[in-house]
């Protein structure tokens, strides 16, 4: 089974890096673009058949290794 997570900066947090790509793109004439920010895309396919407890494995995974809580959120995408 393979669920997606989507892992990004807290709000709050300060990102550079897509502070760079929003003037990188404003330099080449995307100058309608309020703020970008870059985060991280995860496919983990898991060899658990039910999906209640492959969420929770991957839950688990974010909240150990995948993500830094204190500065990042994480959500797990459903599979379809």
């Amino acid at each position: 089974m393979k669920i997606s997570v989507i892992i990004t900066l807290k709000k709050d947090v300060l990102d550079p890096q897509g502070k760079v790509i929003q003037q990188t793109l404003d330099g080449m004439g995307f100058e309608d673009v309020n703020e970008i920010r870059q985060g991280k895309y995860f496919e983990i396919d898991t060899k658990e058949t039910d999906n209640d407890k492959a969420k929770a494995k991957v839950e688990e995974m974010c909240k150990k290794l995948l993500a830094n809580l204190v500065i990042e959120n994480y959500k797990i995408i459903d599979p379809k």
